[in-house]
């Protein structure tokens, strides 16, 4: 079966960056999604279509394909006050928060100096060039259910929408 459209497709990957560091991996079998979805990254969704189970690729993506460039304006200093938490707030630390047009974005805390905390909105992986080793595990069709809520709904896991 062709990897298409409203088709689950299981992968096992590595990503390692341009350094070679390794940044993630999923080799159990457990890493599913929608295809045509935009449930993945663009990049990775588009050379992944047309292919079949055991079909193995080696994927360099550039920014543009997967997270997007480093936006600096993305980043500003907050007063601390803006964080409800009456813990400490470190470097390193991400919070959920609302974008200007209504999206729940990432935050990530990059520095913090008294009560100026330094925020980043980018994705953590942005302006980098990524590299994935993958091997197609499987490929169904997805249900009703999960074509018409843009996702995919794993055996034995309870969910509410």
């Amino acid at each position: 079966m062709l990897i298409d459209n409203n088709k689950v497709i299981t992968i096992n990957y590595t990503l390692k960056n341009d350094d070679g560091n390794l940044i993630d991996e999923s080799n159990d079998g457990s890493f599913c999604y929608l295809h045509g979805a935009d449930n993945i990254i663009p990049g990775m969704e588009q050379a992944l279509h047309g292919k079949t189970k055991d079909d193995q690729l080696q994927l360099s993506l550039k920014p543009d394909e997967a997270y997007g460039e480093y936006v600096e304006a993305l980043t500003q200093i907050v007063d601390r006050a803006m964080f409800d938490v009456n813990d400490t707030i470190e470097a390193g630390m991400q919070f959920q928060a609302q974008s200007e047009n209504g999206q729940m974005i990432m935050i990530t805390v990059t520095s913090v100096d008294g009560d100026n905390v330094t925020i980043d909105g980018n994705h953590p992986l942005a302006g980098e060039t990524l590299h994935y080793d993958i091997t197609v595990v499987d490929v169904r069709d997805a249900t009703e259910e999960e074509i018409s809520h843009g996702h995919v709904h794993m055996p034995g896991h309870e969910h509410d929408h």
